[in-house]
């Protein structure tokens, strides 16, 4: 039954994009909560994040200090890491029974994982009038019909480019197709200019292209039927495969990027790419943040910054315009004070969601948000991801902690040469079957 909750929890995501736009405009109300000092009782309130660099790490603390103040009595102990040290802290977090009140979730698989375990509360109830505000994006951070997450920032993948290198290399249109890419590739070689970083010393960036080219390849039926079943039988997946393999072949990446970071310092693939080392990175919607992190100036790749959506693939069998993607949540642990749902609703409040849009920070869920995002490149996804037929969450997210670390692992291989496109499905599926 575990797993079918799971599915239900992954699959809805599928219906945010169509429904983001549903959402109902705000009134403005801060939902900063009731003054816990008149009981005479002194709160702290653990809230970990991971906008740990520049503007977004000052904005953040800055909340922080504007509900305190709003709440006397409330303290707000802020976190702020590196995304990976996050999500490795939070596991040891809950085995522990030590986990922060207020902290990110991204939905699917790991959420009901983290329901079935009793880690995270039910805001169903509590902040009911948020999560209708917020319309169809929390559907995907549903499990059996209640709300566990409030998602401040839904998105999409794709190549973020630098303009400029794009026209040093004569490029003067971004790819559709695979071929185009690739075509991409040997102009920007030519030009002397490494076409593409990617972090795969974190695997989960190198993954992506496998998930994107199984989307390409593979039905959106198959797709959601594999996140219920854990059925990876369908030959779609071995020619998803097939497809990364012949792109690595291409060998368009930074000198390295087996053991590059995603996002951490200069040298990471983010870091790679603002500071103008490679034409391109494959990459979230929360690119243009890190970027301005990574950059003396926080700019980061500034007016040259570009975005353009995954290639389709000629003969694959899924949408072409359906996108990979997903977003975070604020959720709160199961023993946190009702102070920690106060701060989660303020966080999705017009203010500080306008502040976020504002220094590109994500795409913000809360609507009346979306006019304040900044960057013309990251303003292009909100359309993207209103207008894609669906999206699909990503798939170590979707399945699970077990069955997409495995797929993640596998596909980290065969950028190395060390896995076929068939030891990716076998992989994933000896770790389904062991579920």
């Amino acid at each position: 039954m575990a797993r079918m909750r799971r599915a239900g929890a992954a699959v809805a995501l599928a219906t945010t994009v169509a429904l983001l736009a549903a959402c109902s405009g705000g009134d403005g109300d801060d939902n900063t909560g009731d003054n816990p000092s008149e009981g005479g009782k002194d709160v702290t309130v653990t809230w970990w994040h991971n906008s740990n660099t520049g503007d977004g790490k000052t904005y953040y603390d800055k909340v922080a200090a504007n509900f305190e103040a709003a709440n006397p009595g409330v303290h707000v102990e802020v976190n702020a890491m590196q995304h990976e040290d996050m999500v490795t802290k939070l596991e040891a977090a809950f085995q522990a029974g030590d986990a922060p009140d207020v902290y990110m979730e991204r939905g699917g698989g790991e959420l009901a994982d983290h329901v079935e375990a009793g880690l995270t509360k039910d805001l169903s109830d509590a902040a009911g009038e948020t999560i209708a505000k917020l319309g169809g994006s929390v559907a995907g951070w549903q499990v059996d019909g209640k709300t566990y997450g409030l998602p401040f920032s839904v998105g999409v993948v794709g190549f973020w480019y630098n303009k400029a290198l794009f026209d040093e290399a004569g490029i003067t249109e971004t790819p559709v197709t695979m071929d185009d890419l690739y075509a991409a590739f040997d102009k920007l070689k030519a030009a002397g200019i490494t076409p593409v970083s990617v972090g795969a010393g974190d695997k989960w960036p190198a993954a992506h292209y496998w998930y994107y080219t199984a989307l390409r390849e593979c039905s959106q039926d198959v797709l959601s039927g594999a996140v219920t079943s854990l059925d990876f039988s369908d030959p779609c997946f071995v020619r998803a495969g097939e497809d990364v393999e012949d792109l690595v072949a291409q060998e368009p990446f930074n000198d390295g990027f087996l053991t590059t970071p995603a996002q951490t310092g200069a040298t990471s693939a983010s870091g790679l790419l603002a500071t103008g080392k490679v034409a391109m990175e494959m990459q979230g919607h929360w690119e243009p943040g890190v970027m301005q992190g990574l950059t003396e100036d926080g700019k980061g790749l500034g007016e040259n910054t570009g975005w353009f959506a995954f290639p389709t693939i000629e003969g694959g069998e899924g949408d072409q315009s359906a996108a990979l993607g997903g977003g975070d949540a604020w959720a709160v642990g199961q023993d946190a004070p009702d102070e920690a749902v106060d701060f989660v609703q303020y966080l999705l409040s017009d203010e500080v969601q306008k502040g976020f849009a504002e220094l590109d920070m994500g795409l913000p869920t809360n609507s009346t948000a979306s006019q304040y995002v900044s960057d013309p490149a990251l303003a292009q996804l909100l359309d993207v991801r209103d207008n894609a037929p669906y999206v699909q969450l990503y798939f170590d997210t979707a399945f699970g902690a077990s069955v997409g670390g495995a797929m993640n692992d596998s596909i980290a291989l065969m950028f190395a040469g060390q896995a076929s496109p068939q030891d990716i499905v076998d992989a994933t599926q000896a770790a389904a079957d062991a579920e």
